[in-house]
């Protein structure tokens, strides 16, 4: 890959010496005699001071910030400081742009009106220029007043002007007139089975994201709603046992169950419809999908800013393609704009970003990298506007009057955070944000200039102003200076860049005990989640009490980005497709390997911890290979056939297609194989990831006559544990990885 290396060499024999921006952390030997004790892991640690405020100003050319000294504004075009100004009283004020919001309260609709405007202070803007909501004046209105002896409602959404809002109560779809109070019922066959307006368990979950359950979406001129349907009929339930009840003993003898609609892979997924519905004439369109298969997911839903069209994105089940369509709303007639297709699976696309002369923006991984590409308004390609071997995050800003676009990517490397800017015909790429790290821009509105808030795994936090044409440095407004990282034996954080079998370079961190002592052996810690696109190692300043606990223990902690969970581009991130962990595993033991041999690590004594996706990990470690004394595994998916549809299906396809690969990433399938010692946790509650894959595991285990290995179940506990227990959970693992601080230790 064309991107820079950011590999630190440090010797191995030796206490390091560390410098972060000129501050020495080599810890003296009284501080080597300070360390934090396991109950400072549950406290708040102040690492370092706060870094400077800063924002730009009301007048949109200068930064406001503050220092010891006070408040101060900074000129970027003359590069000079001096005292705040307030804003002229006698200037026009600011035009004022009403928003409305509906939200629930005791089961009844209220519509709150907020000025976005700017207040007397000019109004914070947001990140890279945009404009935030600043508080202003707000208005309640209540339009509904069932209360709460009628059924329950959810998903309240209104229009932009505030006229009319929505619900869902029974499955089926209300419109309300604000004005009159007048409810209209849209649908009415609404039931368990039948959902208008609200998405099911699989479609929040795994497609609109974790607690986003709205199913219907107003039209720009707030006269249109488009609505997504699902028929859950032929979904198959799934049983959850609550074993403590509300009452238990006391009241309670029995237990109590939880019954949701959860499609496992190869089962039959909810059956989604479309239609739009105008709420002026009362009149609902059927979108015709018949061109589709019966199963097809509906992923995005959207409006053109001029309301001719609604614009949805289709995929197959398996997610192997992916269409952008418009629909007239008139009509319901759907014409293709787009397709995406891949070898692998198709990640569901953004929506396009319409330009003023009728031409869209189109983001797509179709070269293996996430890039921008120019679209007439019929579908027809003009051209990328972004290429190369690294991938575009996400636009920024678009100035269609100047032609240029701002994104961030991942040019200078996926484990940091940058701003681009390009020019929409392709030409005049410029990083605007140099240097290693994470950084969060502010831009001003005319673009010439930004607030840069950056950070990186070595480096505390430091606010700076950069030029807006090359990304230079016009003013460093000052840093975050180090405190308790002084006070404390601090374990410093290695980048690393690590050079797997095949010579692909891993992405990771070490973090090493401040008084390691040349020629000894240290035990291994990895925590890890590795599942796809998901990174556990950013390039910021984000130090754990935990983690510098763990170290100041003894333990080397390591993290690593497997190229699967890279960051890089779909390219990476494919090779785990049809064979989730495989590949994965053989990165984690080659960066492990690699420990052992330049960082005195000890190839008896390490340690693999994850949650979820990590537990998996942790347990097929286990499972498939010897390189691991401990696993800690919690809630784990210890078979893919027993998670949901469209996320396995999405990177296992079908198991009647797959067998084999369904079959390699089992860890039920390899508990005959279990080495080293697994600690399994589980919540008996757990909706996502059930119980049902730890006791079917246990069940092998114990059939194989295996004895190394330890379970804790955690009731009233769900995909994450209840809080009530949730120091137990780590309390358990802690207990578990001291062992390894025995260099005799051995696995049972």
């Amino acid at each position: 890959m064309n991107r820079p290396l950011l590999l630190l060499f440090v010797l191995c024999f030796a206490v390091p010496a560390v410098l972060v921006r000129g501050q020495d952390l080599s810890p003296t030997p009284e501080q080597r005699q300070k360390r934090l004790t396991y109950e400072d892991t549950n406290k708040p640690v102040g690492w370092t001071s706060a870094a400077p405020t800063a924002r730009i100003a009301w007048d949109g050319k200068h930064v406001e910030y503050r220092d010891a000294s006070g408040g101060k504004w900074f000129d970027p075009a003359t590069r000079t400081d001096s005292e705040p100004l307030q804003p002229d009283a006698s200037a026009a004020a600011p035009e004022a742009n009403a928003g409305y919001v509906a939200r629930l309260q005791d089961n009844d609709v209220y519509l709150n009106k907020r000025s976005t405007a700017a207040d007397a202070g000019g109004g914070r803007r947001g990140r890279r220029g945009s404009n935030a909501t600043s508080g202003g004046d707000s208005e309640t209105i209540q339009i509904t007043k069932d209360g709460t002896d009628a059924p329950r409602k959810s998903e309240a959404h209104c229009n932009a002007t505030g006229t009319r809002a929505s619900y869902v109560m029974g499955g089926n779809l209300f419109v309300v007139e604000a004005a009159t109070k007048e409810v209209w019922q849209v649908t009415s066959d609404g039931s368990e089975e039948m959902l208008h307006g609200v998405l099911d368990w699989v479609y929040q979950e795994e497609i609109y994201g974790r607690g986003d359950f709205q199913g219907h979406w107003w039209s720009p001129k707030g006269d249109l709603v488009a609505l997504l349907s699902l028929d859950e009929s032929k979904v198959r339930e799934f049983t959850i046992v609550n074993h403590v009840p509300a009452g238990f003993l006391d009241t309670e003898r029995s237990v109590t169950t939880e019954v949701t609609n959860y499609p496992k892979v190869g089962d039959p997924n909810p059956t989604a419809s479309l239609s739009i519905v105008d709420t002026s004439t009362k009149a609902r369109t059927v979108v015709d999908l018949a061109g589709y298969p019966s199963d097809v997911l509906v992923v995005r839903v959207g409006w053109t800013e001029d309301q001719k069209s609604m614009l949805v994105i289709l995929q197959d089940r398996i997610q192997t393609w992916a269409d952008l369509c418009a629909v007239d709303p008139k009509t319901g007639v759907l014409t293709r704009l787009v397709r995406e297709e891949s070898t692998s699976w198709v990640n569901r696309p953004e929506m396009p970003r319409f330009l003023a002369d009728g031409t869209y923006l189109w983001l797509s991984e179709r070269t293996g990298y996430n890039h921008v590409y120019r679209y007439q308004k019929g579908g027809e390609l003009l051209g990328a506007v972004t290429s190369g071997d690294w991938q575009v995050r996400s636009i920024e800003r678009i100035d269609e009057t100047s032609g240029q676009l701002w994104f961030e990517g991942t040019k200078d490397g996926a484990t940091g955070r940058h701003l681009y800017r390009i020019g929409l015909d392709g030409t005049g790429l410029v990083c605007l944000t140099p240097g290693i790290g994470t950084h969060q821009a502010e831009l001003s509105e005319d673009g010439s200039f930004l607030v840069d808030r950056w950070s990186a795994m070595d480096q505390p936090p430091s606010v700076r102003v950069l030029d807006g044409k090359d990304g230079s440095v016009l003013k460093e407004l000052g840093r975050a200076e180090l405190t308790g990282a002084k006070e404390y034996a601090f374990a410093d954080k290695l980048r690393l860049s690590i050079a797997a079998r095949d010579g692909y370079l891993l992405d990771a961190s070490l973090m090493l005990p401040p008084d390691r002592k040349p020629g000894a052996v240290y035990p291994i810690h990895l925590p890890t989640y590795s599942g796809p696109d998901a990174p556990t190692v950013r390039d910021a300043w984000s130090p754990s009490a935990y983690q510098i606990f763990m170290a100041q223990q003894g333990f080397l902690v390591l993290q690593v980005n497997v190229r699967s969970a890279s960051g890089r581009g779909h390219k990476d991130i494919s090779t785990c497709y049809k064979q989730l962990g495989v590949q994965e595993l053989k990165d984690l033991e080659d960066a492990v390997a690699f420990v052992c041999k330049e960082h005195q690590g000890d190839a008896a004594r390490v340690a693999i911890e994850g949650w979820s996706y990590g537990g998996f990990m942790a347990a097929y470690a286990l499972t498939h290979s010897d390189k691991f004394a401990l696993g800690l595994a919690g809630a784990g998916v210890y078979d893919w056939r027993l998670y949901d549809t469209i996320y396995t299906e999405r990177y296992m396809a079908m198991p009647d297609t797959n067998k084999s690969g369904y079959d390699a990433t089992s860890v039920i399938k390899a508990a005959k194989n279990l080495k080293g010692h697994l600690v399994l946790q589980h919540g008996s509650m757990d909706d996502n990831v059930h119980l049902q894959n730890t006791m079917q595991l246990l069940w092998e285990l114990q059939k194989a006559g295996k004895q190394n290995f330890e379970l804790m179940i955690y009731p009233r506990s769900q995909h994450g544990p209840n809080p009530q227990v949730a120091g137990h959970v780590r309390d358990f693992q802690w207990r578990a990885l001291m062992k390894l601080l025995d260099k005799d230790w051995k696995p049972e």
